[in-house]
């Protein structure tokens, strides 16, 4: 089921909340669990019935196997080998069986072909999930939590098909305290209005991108077709249809979470923003990040043991995150790419320590430092997005410069005196295409003029304290200016109620969130 739908909207979420607090006005607590949980898993099987025998399994035995963690710590370390052999076996099976088969039977001549094995929703992200609950509870981090409680951590629907990726000390803690719904009214004006904001990013601006994304992307055959202008503005569409599309995701999460008086953690925090490549991966699909550095970068040595193990590290970090998203070279090549940005960010850092040159704070120096922070990232989103490396690489090339750049003849002729110098640089003219090339830019003038200019979520709905941050200073501190703080006035109620309005007067064209299915 999806965020962006009438059945969502109109029929699972109120009948949730009033079954819901129908149970709490009763004080009855774990009725009201239960009724979240069933509610949970029916929005899972939704889409497909089927695999919530996969989900209940999983959730079965990693609870069992955190409960024999905690008693039996003799057998620790063997169990927790099972349990995350156990996790990344189903992982492995449903999301990479086809990849490696079809590889390994290519390299040996083998003539492997398996039968394609349809991912489950939301695989990636509750494994990942559990997978940290198990290590945690191997290291007496964990309390002991009824199977009710920790269904709900598992699958509680706001979270459960992309995010963000819960810890279970930020979630268990609050499904076990009652005293969190003491302002209900206001967790659902607060919840509401997240929500508003996340539909809007995703049905107005990150679905209106997806018009000038498609016909460049999904279209191999257009490679010798494109040129300058048609890349770029491809690229970049995609570059904002992806942060809007997921930080929409996650707003409407958020939002949702906070009907029920529950906060989930900041997952975007305007990242097209960051000045390095570090501070942007800091900001983007922040939990996922934590996770990687928490359970696979730290344990396998982190920083602590030299600058070539610590670049190592990195690339093999980012590397897995690449194959995380999605069973592909492309996804591969992306996350080597990010990789390769990190260790070049810390290696210009530790040599700027060395010669000690103290970073300048001028205009020109942060500009100029963001802006190859966000070319960056725009070159890795090529492979992110293109379904094969060929058709990345020749999008890139594109961009490059290599097939050429060419005007439609109505643009051409608005440009005046300057038509004649781009004429001279190698120019060309075209006979039509001018309203999609000045819709492109529009969409993402606006796009970029809100990432990049306009205060995100969680500094809009600051005083209310919308989100749980890893760090109480990490975000904190950048507040957004008072002007565009959202309050309970008749102002920010209509400004809600128009974000909203947008929001469903675009569900006649549903589609899906470009992470539905990771």
């Amino acid at each position: 089921m999806l965020f962006n739908s009438f059945e969502f909207i109109f029929l699972f979420l109120p009948i949730t909340l009033t079954l819901y607090f129908f149970f709490i006005r009763l004080k009855k607590m774990e009725s009201a669990f239960c009724v979240l949980v069933l509610a949970s898993l029916f929005f899972y099987g939704y889409w497909e019935y089927r695999y919530l025998a996969l989900i209940l399994f999983s959730m079965c035995f990693n609870f069992l196997c955190g409960q024999a963690l905690s008693k039996h710590p003799s057998y620790q370390r063997s169990i927790l080998i099972v349990g995350i052999t156990i996790n990344l076996a189903l992982l492995g099976y449903f999301k990479y069986a086809n990849f490696f088969a079809v590889n390994i039977g290519a390299l040996f001549n083998l003539g492997w072909n398996l039968e394609k094995i349809f991912l489950p929703l939301a695989i990636s992200f509750f494994t990942f999930q559990q997978i940290s609950y198990l290590v945690d509870a191997s290291k007496r981090e964990t309390k002991e939590y009824n199977f009710i409680h920790y269904c709900l951590f598992v699958c509680f629907f706001p979270q459960l098909i992309a995010g963000p990726i819960v810890h279970h000390k930020e979630m268990l803690p609050q499904f076990v305290k009652v005293n969190r719904l003491t302002s209900q009214w206001e967790n659902l004006a607060v919840g509401l209005g997240i929500f508003a904001v996340g539909l809007f990013k995703k049905t107005i601006i990150a679905d209106n991108l997806s018009l000038f994304v498609q016909p460049v992307y999904d279209n191999p055959g257009i490679a010798t077709e494109l040129d300058f202008f048609m890349a770029w503005g491809s690229t970049l569409a995609y570059t904002f249809q992806l942060y809007f599309d997921f930080s929409g995701y996650s707003d409407m999460a958020i939002g949702c979470a906070r009907m029920f008086g529950i906060k989930l953690p900041v997952n975007f925090f305007s990242p097209y923003k960051a000045e390095n490549i570090v501070d942007f991966w800091r900001r983007w699909h922040i939990t996922l990040s934590r996770f990687l550095r928490d359970y696979l970068y730290i344990p396998l040595g982190g920083n602590k043991k030299g600058p070539v193990r610590r670049y190592t590290n990195l690339l093999l970090t980012m590397l897995l995150g690449g194959l995380w998203h999605g069973a592909g070279w492309s996804f591969i090549v992306w996350g080597l790419l990010h990789g390769s940005y990190l260790i070049i960010n810390h290696a210009w850092t530790k040599t700027l320590g060395i010669l000690k040159i103290t970073r300048s704070q001028s205009w020109l120096y942060r500009f100029t430092a963001w802006l190859i922070t966000f070319l960056a990232v725009v070159i890795s989103w090529v492979y992110f997005r293109a379904p094969t490396l060929e058709h990345a690489n020749s999008i890139l090339l594109a961009m490059a410069g290599f097939n050429g750049a060419s005007l439609p003849a109505g643009v051409y002729a608005r440009l005046g005196e300057l038509s004649v110098l781009l004429q001279e640089m190698g120019l060309t003219v075209k006979q039509g295409g001018g309203a999609v090339l000045a819709t492109n830019i529009i969409w993402v003038f606006v796009a970029g003029t809100v990432a990049l200019l306009m205060p995100n979520t969680a500094q809009l709905f600051h005083r209310f304290e919308p989100v749980i941050y890893e760090h109480e200073n990490s975000f904190r501190l950048q507040r957004s200016p008072s002007s565009w703080k959202w309050a309970f006035s008749r102002p920010y109620a209509v400004y809600t109620s128009i974000l909203l309005l947008c929001g469903l007067l675009s569900l006649t064209q549903v589609s899906e969130f470009l992470y539905f299915q990771f």
